[in-house]
């Protein structure tokens, strides 16, 4: 597995080995010690989590200000534009985001830490999206920045206005989000 630190240096992309011939393919999309190895220290995972959206879905930004989740997530089928925020307070990239086409012709995973935001825009006509998490989803604790808060400026692949949820189109701003 090859591991590429992003512009958010603690968010990971893993590109795996992908092993190919005329009958397909096959790859390890998982394994624990190269994992840890990768991330520089242990990792629980106690839930896996796997949603299919339509084309032009956009879920996000969310994230929990208790019991805050650490995911690794992938697309194993169309793609989507994945987008991590750092909102750790008194990180030296607080407030800053970065974005990748993750696929399932790629199979690139990203591995996006406790304490960062987390949403993604799907780019093909459906994606089944996949992210084991370090923690349980908590909804008493869940929270979401607006997708379009000009804060953060994020440059999203959008071909028409997204298809939000309720909660999704009134997420709060980032300056009202990390607020102290």
């Amino acid at each position: 597995m090859h591991i590429t630190p992003t512009t958010i240096p603690d968010v990971l992309l893993l590109t795996p080995k992908v092993f190919g011939d005329s009958r397909g393919f096959f790859f390890e999309s998982f394994n624990q010690l190269a994992f840890e190895a990768a991330i520089g220290g242990p990792a629980h995972f106690v839930q896996d989590n796997h949603s299919r959206s339509a084309r032009g879905v956009l879920r996000g930004l969310h994230y929990q200000v208790e019991q805050p989740q650490g995911k690794l997530v992938r697309v194993v089928a169309g793609a989507v534009f994945d987008v991590a925020v750092d909102i750790r307070p008194g990180s030296p990239t607080f407030g800053r985001w970065v974005g990748m086409e993750l696929s399932a012709d790629n199979k690139q995973q990203l591995w996006i830490p406790p304490g960062l935001a987390h949403g993604f825009l799907v780019l093909s006509e459906t994606a089944e999206f996949l992210y084991k998490t370090t923690d349980y989803y908590a909804p008493a604790h869940e929270r979401c920045i607006l997708w379009s808060d000009p804060v953060l400026a994020i440059r999203w692949p959008l071909e028409a206005p997204p298809m939000l949820s309720g909660k999704d189109a009134s997420g709060l701003s980032f300056t009202v989000a990390t607020a102290g």
